[in-house]
């Protein structure tokens, strides 16, 4: 018998799954998630997991995380102070894809050298401007860029070498994350996994010590943003790859819960909905690179659409026109019911002195803490004053805010990771409509029912109690996750037009409620929807309703991503490219440089053979057995003069197969 644990960090809660010989789910667990701390958080759900199985923790064979650690290192501009070293680009080039804001003010080296298409040498590479150079660096990592690595990576190379010898930090090169050409948007995937190395290895070590302390010795296993699994020592390495790994963990999840075939899986959790389609079961991979925040990156992750519409979405309040109402999103607070819970004396009597006042206060009902353990260095003066008035415990944002520049201080400080903000969400609905009952219902109904005396255009309270806003604020959640699954799928079918436009158009929204005169109009979801996250159930039949459409919510869906972190395979690809630069010559782009060949076909085969030996030994790296590679040809050719003409090939190599589990 095989004992499997999978673990995911998401935004507000850590879940853990032991399931048995792949087949049964034995006990899952929650945690909330320890932000200051990824790893406290995973030894809470896990020691919980292992106790509701009755499970020794010297029985577990595998485990596996997915963590949004990367994903929301990225959106927040946390991360290592990083140095770039491009080779064979103009400073101009700086502007691209980003890479200057990318940077934010961290070291640029511009250095001569890189390589032409064909692979041939463009101009030396300078190794003794680099020396001096890394030299007087003080950064935690750097990322090596060069024109054309992925034909001749030799400069990259030696590069390479020359700052690990130097200065003993790691170094990025980007020929290893990505085999397509695009110099800068390769060299913005170098530095931005550059940055994440040092966030990632003390994630990873500090869950692998955790993990131990339990008594679990099995290896542990990363989900990649494509779903796949790597060694820990893998991601680690290119911790970018692990980008979008929890919602690719969750497609996983309902692949192997529902066995369903075509359908829109849909997540949600505390911060975010995210929605992919699966086609014939296979999840859609995205073909421009994964994005996070303003970030276009060359890895390859699952085509996702996500909305920042979650149970822990912010509420705002629409004081225009004469309904007025409420929409959701796309920060996220922490309920008021769960800051209650941490500090039911002070939350409390914030709440019932605001709730005597005769005029309801900007600040009604949210509040603040500061995060422990966080790197307080380089704040201006305003921001520290604003985090020395947070002091150590929970705060009424009224007592800490004392004119718009404050408000400004805060919301740096909050980026920063430094503070958190609490407020009204739809989890505190849920709470006043008594459909959970893990928290503070009577904080949650204080706080609803100071928002609901907030005034519309036409002078009207918003709502008339907490309850009556409390269903305001959960209808509010179905129709923007009604209208989310429609933006998806008008995007899978490419019809003209924005996607957002078309599911708000009036006829969509008639042909939804059946609309029947003159004209009779019918829509409907025509696939079915899965849906996943701990409030999916609360939530997603009344979305069904909406759209007219099939919901199906599987058992253990609320744990999604924890079962897809360690049911998935280990899946390696590795491409490359063999180009015609004379006639009668078919040139082969390896890491050890050019090799030429007279024939295409040789050429392939030999660009074939390399590939695959490449894949394979990173499978088995990631501790795959039973591996089997299959291979992809795309070549492209064109007619001149009554002839065919190789132009260029393309090979993949994909190496997969489940990990070793010993029993």
């Amino acid at each position: 018998m095989a004992i499997l644990l999978g673990v995911d960090t998401g935004g507000t809660y850590t879940d853990a799954v032991l399931i048995r010989d792949e087949v049964e789910v034995l006990a899952k667990a929650k945690a909330l998630t320890t932000r200051h701390d990824l790893a406290v958080g995973i030894g809470a759900a896990v020691r919980q997991v292992l106790q509701q199985a009755d499970v020794a923790a010297g029985d577990v064979a595998l485990a596996s995380l997915s963590t949004t650690l990367a994903t929301n290192a990225l959106v927040e501009g946390q991360g290592g102070r990083i140095g770039l070293v491009y080779i064979g680009f103009a400073a101009r080039d700086l502007e691209t894809h980003g890479l200057n804001a990318a940077l934010g003010g961290d070291p640029v080296l511009l250095l001569a050298g890189g390589h032409s298409h064909a692979g041939g040498e463009a101009a030396p590479l300078d190794l003794a401007v680099l020396e001096e150079w890394a030299g007087a660096q003080e950064v935690s990592a750097f990322a090596v860029a060069a024109q054309f690595a992925v034909r001749n990576p030799a400069h990259e190379l030696a590069a390479r070498d020359l700052l690990r010898r130097v200065t003993g930090r790691p170094v990025t090169s980007s020929h290893e994350l990505s085999a397509k050409l695009g110099g800068p948007k390769r060299a913005l995937t170098a530095l931005l996994n550059a940055r994440l190395v040092g966030l990632t290895h003390r994630l990873i070590a500090r869950a692998e010590e955790t993990l131990r302390d339990l008594g679990i010795v099995a290896p542990m296993m990363v989900v990649r943003g494509d779903g796949a699994l790597i060694s820990a020592a893998q991601a680690q390495e290119r911790p970018i790859e692990t980008i979008l790994s929890g919602p690719a963990a969750s497609i996983v999840g309902a692949r192997w819960l529902t066995g369903a075939q075509d359908a829109l899986v849909s997540d949600i959790g505390g911060t975010t909905t995210d929605i992919a389609l699966l086609r014939a079961g296979v999840p859609q991979i995205d073909p421009a690179g994964a994005q996070v925040g303003p970030y276009r990156t060359m890895v390859e992750a699952v085509a996702m659409r996500t909305h920042g519409l979650g149970g822990d979405s912010e509420v705002h309040v629409i004081g225009e026109g004469l309904a007025g109402g409420v929409t959701l999103g796309p920060r996220r607070l922490i309920p008021v019911s769960l800051i209650a819970r941490d500090a039911p004396d002070a939350v409390h009597a914030a709440l019932e002195r605001q709730a005597r006042s005769v005029l309801p206060g900007d600040h009604d009902g949210r509040f603040v803490r500061a995060v422990p353990g966080q790197d307080t260095g380089g704040l201006g003066a305003r921001d520290a004053a604003v985090l020395e008035r947070i002091g150590d415990g929970v705060q009424p944002l009224e007592a800490v805010l004392r004119n718009r520049l404050e408000t400004q201080a805060l919301q740096r400080l909050v980026g920063r990771g430094l503070v958190q903000v609490a407020g009204v969400t739809p989890t505190d609905a849920v709470h006043v409509l008594g459909r959970l009952g893990d928290w503070d219902a009577d904080a949650a109904r204080l706080a609803l029912g100071l928002m609901a005396r907030r005034r519309t255009g036409s002078g009207a309270r918003l709502a008339e109690g907490p309850e009556a806003l409390a269903q305001r604020i959960v209808d509010q959640l179905v129709t923007q996750t009604g209208l989310a699954l429609l933006e998806t799928a008008f995007a899978e079918d490419g019809w003209d037009g924005a996607p957002g436009d078309l599911a708000r158009h009036p006829l969509m929204q008639a042909g939804l409620r059946g609309h029947r005169g003159v004209l009779g109009l019918d829509a409907r979801l025509r696939l079915p929807v899965v849906g996943l996250g701990a409030s999916a159930r609360c939530h997603y039949p009344a979305v069904g309703d909406w759209l007219n459409a099939q919901v199906e919510l599987p058992e253990h869906g609320d744990v999604a991503n924890a079962i897809g972190a360690v049911v998935g395979q280990v899946a390696f690809r590795r491409t490359g490219t063999v180009t015609a630069p004379a006639e009668g010559l078919f040139r082969v782009h390896l890491t050890e440089g050019p090799q030429d060949h007279r024939t295409a076909e040789a050429a392939i085969a030999a660009l074939e053979a390399v590939l695959s030996a490449e894949a394979r030994a990173e499978a088995e790296a990631a501790g795959a057995g039973d591996i089997g590679v299959t291979l992809r040809r795309e070549v492209k050719t064109v007619e001149a003069e009554a002839r065919e003409v190789f132009l260029e090939a393309v090979v993949t190599a994909e190496a997969s197969g489940r990990p070793r589990i010993a029993v």
